[in-house]
């Protein structure tokens, strides 16, 4: 299984990184027995998991508890955490604290938003033992500032402080950038110039790996798919067929059948046997 210090030398083998999110034990150990690279319990739990309408409202007992029900489900699986919104803004002793525990609840790495405000906490974190995870481009915590989710640096200027920041992430000591939202060729360009792999969500496909959110890519939920994200099923019609099913079953006394009742004899084991 891939460790996030083997993330540069995937890079600098060819091979594409593949990640996604997680959030809970049961998605964790399916996960776990796939090829996946690595897993992100991002901040993005507070829509996907507490129907929130941003990220804005995690927090960092949010993510902790998240990170410890993966770990959980997935003993070996590689978790990177998110820092939350403003839990890297107070001060740096606030942020390496924040941080420590979300690695003492399992994971392995952390992943910070954005680069400005964070050039002395990132190699703080690094020299600590924490690795670090850069995000670029659509930063969802700074959706206020940029008026909505809007796809970043389309603009020369734009375009070029993003291809600086990354510059100066890698430098820093981050293994690998999240670059959201952002023009194709522009993701290509990043992903050339660094020797860090750059994982994209909506940057194109000649980035050094891709992420997606989990539910978004099994088609769970009824909201707007962004433009970026691939369904591989249809998850939401699934279960909304077998719950459909389940009702129709007992309402004509299907459900349960000889098999799922238990005998009336003394020697009918536990409650988790078929007797």
């Amino acid at each position: 299984m891939t460790r996030l210090a083997d993330f540069p030398v995937r890079k600098a083998a060819g091979t594409r990184l593949t990640m996604l999110t997680c959030y809970d034990a049961v998605f964790a150990a399916l996960l776990q027995e796939t090829a996946i690279d690595a897993v992100l319990v991002g901040d993005s739990a507070a829509m996907v998991m507490h129907g929130q309408p941003s990220t804005l409202t995690a927090d960092i007992g949010m993510i902790e508890a998240h990170v410890r029900a993966v770990r959980a489900g997935a003993p070996k699986l590689p978790i990177v955490a998110d820092m939350p919104f403003l839990s890297t803004r107070t001060s740096t002793p606030a942020a390496v604290e924040a941080a420590g525990r979300l690695m003492a609840a399992g994971a392995d790495g952390i992943k910070i938003e954005g680069l400005l405000g964070h050039e002395q906490l990132i190699p703080h974190l690094v020299q600590s033992g924490i690795p670090v995870m850069g995000h670029l481009g659509l930063t969802p915590q700074s959706v206020h500032v940029f008026g909505g989710y809007r796809v970043q640096g389309r603009d020369a200027a734009a375009a070029d402080a993003i291809r600086q920041q990354s510059l100066q992430l890698q430098q820093l000591g981050c293994f690998g950038i999240v670059l959201e939202c952002v023009p194709a060729g522009l993701g290509t360009e990043i992903a050339r110039e660094l020797q860090i792999p750059v994982i994209g969500i909506g940057a194109g496909s000649l980035v050094d790996g891709q992420i997606l959110v989990l539910q978004d890519m099994l088609g769970l939920g009824t909201g707007r798919v962004p433009r970026f994200v691939r369904r591989y099923m249809d998850g939401s019609a699934d279960v909304t067929t077998a719950v459909t099913h389940y009702i129709k079953d007992v309402h004509a006394g299907d459900f349960p059948g000889p098999n799922e009742q238990y005998a009336d004899s003394a020697n009918t084991g536990d409650a988790g046997s078929n007797g």
